[in-house]
């Protein structure tokens, strides 16, 4: 999967009431994604939002991680976290990821309330071979990704549906992270 790139939104976000908003970073959404992303082969995660107080805060929370002492003491974090960027939107993080790799990504994406979807994992990697074209997949925080990226989406992900008999289905982001690229290194491996 080394042409998939990951997202955390923070802004467009809508909240409960359906308004755009930012939500807030949280040090363990960089952490545990981070983490995540790496263990399955994400060539970069984009942290995105535009407060300047957040990106301070994201740096700062990686650059600790850069010390030599937190390096020496926790390695594997390190190397996880090197793979993480705070970005100011999704269309900054779609251009850089189009000047890495000298071609505009699909942009898929996720959301536990999708009605309609493109397809599943499977579906999106078949897509990305069809198109030979690096993948964006970003995730929101707060109520979900807000009409304004959903509207440039070219992929919408299958929703991750639970099993519990009362229809509890409210997954941390960083569940869902999880699950989603195990499910597309599996779809990768089946392809092989």
């Amino acid at each position: 999967m080394s042409n998939l790139y990951l997202g955390l939104v923070h802004h467009p976000i809508r909240n409960k009431v359906g308004e755009k908003v930012t939500t807030s970073v949280t040090n363990l959404d960089i952490h545990d994604i981070a983490r995540s992303s790496r263990t399955f082969g994400v060539k970069k995660y984009f942290i995105v939002t535009p407060l300047q107080a957040q990106h301070d805060l994201v740096n700062k929370i990686l650059g600790h991680w850069e010390e030599d002492k937190a390096a020496a003491y926790n390695p594997d974090r390190q190397d996880a976290l090197a793979i993480a960027k705070v970005i100011n939107s999704v269309e900054d993080a779609m251009a850089e990821i189009e000047r890495i790799e000298g071609k505009k990504p699909i942009l898929a994406v996720t959301g536990a309330n999708f009605k309609e979807f493109s397809g599943d994992s499977a579906d999106l990697r078949e897509k990305m071979k069809i198109d030979s074209a690096p993948c964006f997949l970003v995730f929101g925080t707060g109520w979900g990704l807000h009409a304004q990226v959903l509207e440039k989406a070219d992929f919408f992900l299958d929703p991750i549906f639970g099993i519990a008999e009362d229809g509890y289905n409210h997954l941390s982001v960083r569940s869902a992270v999880a699950i989603y690229l195990d499910r597309l290194a599996r779809a990768s491996e089946s392809m092989k």
